[in-house]
């Protein structure tokens, strides 16, 4: 284990000379992705604050602050807390439009305001952050039991739906039950996890990204493909969400079930992650696709280590090897440790069936400096 917290260290030590001037470049923007010339564009945009597709609704639009969180917990540089706070009232605004908002407002203030709270104290950041949970668990369907996502998708009738990326975003929920005393935020949670562990995850430990229930009933209607290759595939960043989703809802709930349930999409992973460590954008894609998705496979990584916490000390590394071999392929091939790109991880894809593939996205290289730092042994927690 001590040669893998040995690689990570060295890892980092290129991560944190990157950020450096990185975070100082874009201080003032909440980027997504890079342009052409390598440079970072700018979420920040506040006259459209009601639209969900772009400004400050954009959901990825928490992991640049959440970053900056993971570095000031690492180096205590007040820098990264500025710039962090900078989005994080950026965000806020979010609140006056409030038609943008959906089940992502978990992913949006979780690592801004929540960890805001938790390492400085801030009575502003709290109080965004029960907001954002009030928000979310306004979302949830009783007759159902889960939590429904986005609000109007296209012509698409989205009351009914449900997606596996909401496993992560009921980490909010979680955190307002245990720092307001009120179980009900968590026992939304648990329905939600519950209804997941029923009609999302296969017998085999593959995920479905998208499940459509009758609004009314509540009764299951179908699955869809989402994301991934088709209904029945298996779309990599959504094994991610299930695996280390399912990992943190046991970590905040001691229920074992989920603990099980992560272990049998962690196996599902293992079997399919190719020997090279590169992951698809799906699991089941046509053999002759050559698409990826490195911020899938920084998510993958990111749950084997959280679920590794949770396993005796001689079985840990039966997950710590696939997820140290999914990092050393993203440091080692996919990665950009040069002044020629803002972002460090390369070669994302957000949707096997969109037309761009191959980008760079925020949200991959805040997942893999949080994998660097679990695997490094730091004690830094986010969800």
């Amino acid at each position: 284990m001590e040669y893998y917290r040995d690689w990570a260290r060295a890892q980092l030590e290129k991560a944190r000379g990157k950020m450096a001037w990185v975070s100082e470049k874009n201080r003032q923007r909440i980027p997504y992705t890079t342009d052409e010339n390598g440079d970072y564009d700018d979420r920040a945009d506040e006259s459209r604050v009601w639209n969900r597709d772009d400004g400050l609704n954009w959901w990825t639009n928490g992991f640049w602050g959440g970053m900056m969180w993971l570095l000031y917990q690492d180096t205590k540089d007040p820098g990264y807390m500025e710039i962090a706070r900078f989005s994080e009232r950026k965000l806020e605004k979010c609140f006056q439009g409030f038609y943008g908002l959906h089940h992502d407002v978990g992913f949006m203030f979780q690592p801004t305001a929540v960890a805001d709270w938790r390492l400085t104290g801030d009575g502003d950041a709290r109080r965004m952050a029960m907001h954002a949970a009030n928000l979310l668990a306004g979302r949830f369907n009783p007759v159902g039991r889960f939590i429904r996502a986005w609000n109007e998708v296209g012509d698409s009738d989205t009351r009914g739906w449900a997606i596996i990326d909401c496993m992560f975003n009921i980490s909010l929920l979680y955190w307002a039950s245990e720092e307001s005393g009120d179980p009900r935020f968590r026992q939304i949670a648990m329905l939600h996890a519950d209804t997941v562990q029923e009609h999302f995850i296969r017998s085999d430990g593959s995920v479905c990204h998208i499940v459509e229930f009758d609004p009314e009933s509540g009764r299951m209607v179908r699955s869809h493909g989402g994301q991934g290759f088709g209904e029945g595939s298996s779309w990599t960043r959504g094994q991610g969400w299930a695996l280390y989703g399912f990992a943190n809802s046991f970590a905040h709930t001691g229920k074992r079930e989920y603990l099980e349930t992560a272990r049998k999409v962690a196996a599902y992973c293992i079997a399919n992650i190719p020997e090279n460590g590169i992951i698809p954008v799906d699991f089941r894609q046509p053999e002759d696709v050559e698409w990826e998705d490195s911020c899938g496979a920084c998510v993958i990584a990111g749950g084997l280590l959280e679920l590794a916490r949770f396993q005796p000390e001689g079985e840990r590394e039966a997950l710590v090897e696939p997820a140290f071999r999914i990092l050393k392929a993203i440091a080692g091939s996919r990665a950009d440790w040069t002044r020629d790109c803002d972002a460090i991880v390369q070669n994302c894809s957000a949707s096997y069936h969109d037309a761009r593939h191959h980008f760079t996205m925020v949200y991959a290289d805040y997942f893999f400096l949080e994998a660097l730092y679990q695997l490094s042994g730091a004690d830094i927690r986010m969800w």
